[in-house]
């Protein structure tokens, strides 16, 4: 585009210049005593440089254009007809959900916290899971018609996914949050052994969210007191009685910070009582998108306190092994049981 106003490759153009105030070009910007190229070569200093309509070149004819302004006045017909423009949400409004895919990176990121046009789970209930974590999981790890289990299942966010991917989600909590959550302590599942092809799990992180009064909530206990890993471990050894064997189960959670206790790695703790029970398939970090990591306020503390907002999730992915019962040493039954990968 020369500094004219007009692409060189495109016709002349038709009619007299517009003179716009102080020789602006068409985008409102003033190039005075500027060379154009296209509309002739003289300087825009008040004198018309361009070809008029017959192509010769030299001064315009006529000198400034006739009549004053552009005549037939306003646009005819009132406003642009056909109401608002039809290309999409207006600007300023929420950002267009992007489709879901397969993660296929240990970094898990994606900007909602639910998919698609509807909810899963309820989008008000505080410490609610990311939808599209557990869609992922579930798409990897499980079949239609099979059986999905959360033994924390909040406001059924689990429930939801399964059954928009035509799984079975069966759903526990000690405070169920709607009718098709069962009530049941993660610790004392009501389910018969080897019964679930998949385990997901997001449990409370420390005392830091009050889920309930009921006196056996894992979320009233402290991070800090060995007493909350002692019921996590209780937890993976109920997992591991209730899902079936060469299957896979899943923890969510997040290690905490706090002024008065500083660090805790839930995480790492979790990790390393899993391999108890369980053969490690892989361990995914997935992007928070809490509202406080938004605010400057809390940079500025993290800053000026010399410690770390939580910017990422846990994922532990883990696979029940294939047991194969060793005799033992008198011959008997009752021996070691060695675990195998699924095939």
């Amino acid at each position: 585009m020369s500094d004219g106003g007009r692409d060189r490759r495109g016709p002349p153009r038709k009619g007299p210049r517009p003179q716009g105030k102080g020789g602006a070009n068409k985008q409102g910007t003033s190039k005075q005593g500027k060379i154009t190229e296209g509309w002739g070569s003289q300087r825009r200093d008040g004198q018309s440089g361009g070809k008029d309509q017959s192509g010769q070149g030299g001064p315009r004819q006529g000198g400034p254009r006739q009549g004053g302004p552009r005549q037939g006045g306003p646009r005819q017909g009132g406003p642009r007809q056909g109401g608002p423009r039809q290309s999409g949400p207006r600007r300023g409004g929420p950002p267009k959900k992007p489709p879901l895919r397969i993660q296929t990176t240990t970094l898990w990121d994606y900007p909602s916290q639910h998919y698609g046009e509807g909810m899963q789970g309820d989008k008000t209930y505080i410490g609610a899971t990311p939808s599209y974590v557990i869609w992922n999981l579930l798409q990897r790890y499980t079949e239609p018609g099979e059986v999905v289990v959360d033994p924390f299942c909040g406001s059924g966010t689990t429930i939801d996914v399964a059954r928009d991917l035509k799984r079975h989600g069966r759903g526990f909590d000690v405070n169920p949050y709607r009718g098709d959550i069962e009530e049941a302590d993660a610790r004392s599942i009501p389910l018969d052994d080897e019964t679930a092809d998949f385990v997901f799990m997001d449990p409370p992180y420390s005392d830091n969210i009050d889920y309930s009064d009921k006196p056996n909530c894992i979320g009233k206990i402290s991070a800090t007191d060995e007493a909350y890993f002692e019921a996590l471990d209780e937890v993976f050894a109920e997992t591991w009685r209730v899902l079936k064997q060469g299957r896979h189960m899943a923890v969510y959670i997040c290690d905490t910070h706090s002024k008065k206790d500083g660090f805790v790695p839930i995480g790492t703790r979790c990790l390393a009582m899993l391999l108890q029970y369980f053969i490690p398939v892989d361990h995914v970090a997935v992007v928070r998108h809490n509202r406080t990591l938004s605010m400057g306020n809390y940079h500025r503390a993290a800053e000026e306190g010399n410690f770390f907002l939580r910017g990422f999730n846990h994922l532990i992915i883990m696979q029940k092994p294939i047991l194969e019962d060793e005799a033992g040493a008198d011959g008997g039954g009752g021996g070691r049981r060695r675990g195998r990968r699924r095939g």
